[in-house]
């Protein structure tokens, strides 16, 4: 999802489904509000390079195959919370959002990723700052986190972040069967289940990440 600040949208989202007709090597198009989805491999062209580069590399031993994530185009104009959510009826509660958040220890920046439902908003200097072990956290600056994870801004996603960076993911958001993120990119969103996130690189499960938008 937009790493803009979260506001809010309707309805509620479906988890992908294939069709009766599908074959199970074909394209598997499933429904998530009114996206079209497809694996996301097979659409690599609607990624961001770091993205597609670490669905590639999906590890064997997650608890969620890489053919459970989906991918679907949106209008790069809508890609903001409130927009998208309004233009494809997916609701603000079975989407997230990932901010990038840093703090300085010692002269040196840290970085990290915060993933909270829409319906939320990330406690940036209290819990992740503690995460960070700064004495301040704050969103990054907007350029920083674009050079920095080779996406597009309001297209930031935990998926293809630098490695070093812990990827702090708010229960809730483990806890959904589908959940939509972004894609690194403007023109497109994630599906995925929530527990796939979990298992991300870096990834720390963080009870009480997340305070009431």
């Amino acid at each position: 999802m937009s790493d803009a600040p979260p506001v809010g949208c309707q309805d509620a989202v479906q988890a992908p489904s294939a069709s009766p007709e599908t074959a199970p090597d074909a394209t598997i198009t499933g429904v998530m509000g009114t996206l079209k989805t497809e694996p996301a491999l097979t659409r690599t062209d609607l990624l961001a390079p770091p993205v597609a580069a670490a669905l590639a590399q999906w590890p064997a031993d997650s608890p969620v195959g890489v053919d459970e994530v989906f991918v679907a185009p949106i209008d790069a104009q809508l890609a903001d919370t409130a927009e998208f959510c309004a233009a494809y009826a997916v609701g603000l509660d079975e989407s997230a959002n990932c901010v990038v958040v840093a703090g300085k220890r010692e002269g040196v920046t840290r970085y990290a990723a915060c993933l909270v439902l829409a319906t939320t908003r990330a406690d940036v200097n209290g819990v992740a700052r503690r995460a960070l072990d700064v004495r301040k956290a704050s969103f990054a600056p907007m350029a920083d986190a674009v050079e920095l994870t080779g996406m597009e801004y309001g297209g930031i996603t935990p998926i293809g972040l630098p490695l070093q960076w812990p990827i702090l993911v708010d229960t809730r958001v483990v806890a959904m069967p589908y959940v939509v993120v972004g894609s690194g990119v403007r023109h497109s969103k994630l599906a995925l289940p929530g527990a796939a996130l979990a298992a991300l690189p870096g990834a720390r499960v963080v009870e009480g990440l997340a305070r009431p938008a």
